[in-house]
């Protein structure tokens, strides 16, 4: 990973209006940039935002990949099938198409949580169902010495 890049941290509850529009957390706005991607976060079952400079940096990972096959095929159409360069309006505001929303199963209520490189977006229902049981977080944090 690179320095340079934004890092996203916290969370904020919000809800799509009526023509699928988000507003982006203030927070994470400005580290977003004026243009950023929208996609899916496969395999959980959610969106991401990430900042141009970010997402230009996966791009290079998987223009590197050595081996070019069917299963990679697949993969690379399947994401970038899902996957819009997008900016907010004048009001913070972004578009989330149709077929993310159905992706995210995002109906209305949402959790925005920013990832370290990326922003996640839940449907508020499925956020709920991603809390690790009593004790992982100290267990994990201890498996990496942290």
């Amino acid at each position: 990973m690179h320095a340079g890049l934004p890092r996203f941290a916290g969370s904020e509850q919000h809800a799509l209006d009526d023509k699928g529009r988000l507003i982006v957390p203030a927070r994470f706005r400005e580290r977003l940039g004026p243009t950023f991607v929208l996609t899916i976060a496969h395999p959980d079952p959610c969106l991401a935002l990430y900042p141009s400079a970010t997402w230009v940096e996966f791009c290079g990972r998987l223009e590197a990949v050595p081996h070019k096959d069917d299963r990679y095929r697949r993969f690379v159409r399947y994401l970038f099938a899902h996957t819009e360069e997008v900016g907010c309006d004048s009001q913070g505001r972004v578009v989330v198409p149709a077929l993310l929303r159905s992706y995210a199963g995002i109906e209305r209520q949402v959790v925005s949580v920013g990832l370290l490189t990326r922003v996640e977006i839940w449907a508020k229902e499925r956020y709920a169902f991603q809390q690790p049981p009593e004790g992982e977080v100290a267990d994990f944090m201890a498996d990496l010495g942290l």
